[in-house]
């Protein structure tokens, strides 16, 4: 990515660590499209960075992402960034079966669904990225939001697969994997103090977003969770989180 130069459309962009990115693009000199259901929230944050754009899109639903890709292309054909950020974080007691539906059909079925509505266009241009966001979860379950995490571990395989069959074209697959941070994606993470605060986590990840050469973005404090396995320590961090089993 070319954070002072690229057109770039961030998903979930009118709250949480997506509108916090997006103003930190947008203050980079990107151009900057924010993406998201709540119209109020999107005009909100685009009224207050002047120049940035908005589309009002419910990534659940198969046949408006289509629409959407289509406006967004015609609307800004620059475009050469997609940040799927859009999701939900649910508690789940037991199976829930229409959290778990809803939760697979935001955080996996939506981004698959945007990226590939998004692709063709990506290819055409000289450079492009998709940015998949998955989280610290990805790697170490929380047992509480079941399904969020196997989203997660499914959104982490996935760009795995599918930077390798892009390979050989001029787009790059990002994975951006969060740890907790401060927003309000589950209530009590912005109050809860091992919450990573928010404009360290932006300040962190885009960092290493502009030095390059990253598959994935890991700021340190999510690397308990994301290296558990290769340390060895799997069942041990499990348990940390979880409790003992």
């Amino acid at each position: 990515m070319d954070t002072r130069n690229d057109t770039i459309l961030i998903t979930g962009g009118g709250s949480g660590i997506g509108k916090a990115m997006a103003e930190a693009l947008h203050a980079r000199g990107a151009k900057v499209i924010i993406a998201g259901r709540r119209r109020e929230a999107l005009e909100a944050v685009t009224a207050a960075n002047s120049g940035m754009a908005f589309e009002t899109l419910d990534v659940a639903d198969a046949a408006d992402v289509k629409a959407f890709a289509a406006r967004v292309i015609a609307a800004h054909p620059d475009l050469n960034v997609v940040i799927n950020n859009a999701g939900i974080m649910v508690a789940e007691d037991g199976i829930d079966l229409d959290i778990a539906e809803q939760t697979v059909a935001i955080n996996l079925l939506g981004p698959i669904r945007l990226t590939a509505a998004l692709l063709p266009h990506l290819k055409s241009k000289a450079r492009a990225s998709v940015v998949t966001v998955s989280s610290g979860l990805a790697f170490v379950p929380l047992a509480a939001t079941p399904t969020y995490s196997a989203t997660k571990a499914a959104i982490h395989s996935w760009s795995q697969s599918l930077r390798h069959q892009l390979q050989d074209t001029r787009v790059e697959v990002i994975e951006w994997g969060p740890p907790a941070v401060a927003t309000d994606l589950m209530p009590g993470h912005a109050e809860n103090p091992n919450s990573m605060p928010l404009a360290e986590f932006t300040a962190e990840s885009l960092a290493l977003f502009e030095a390059g050469g990253h598959d994935e973005i890991l700021v340190e404090r999510v690397k308990f969770l994301s290296g558990a396995a290769d340390r060895g320590e799997y069942a041990a961090v499990f348990a940390a989180l979880n409790g003992p089993r």
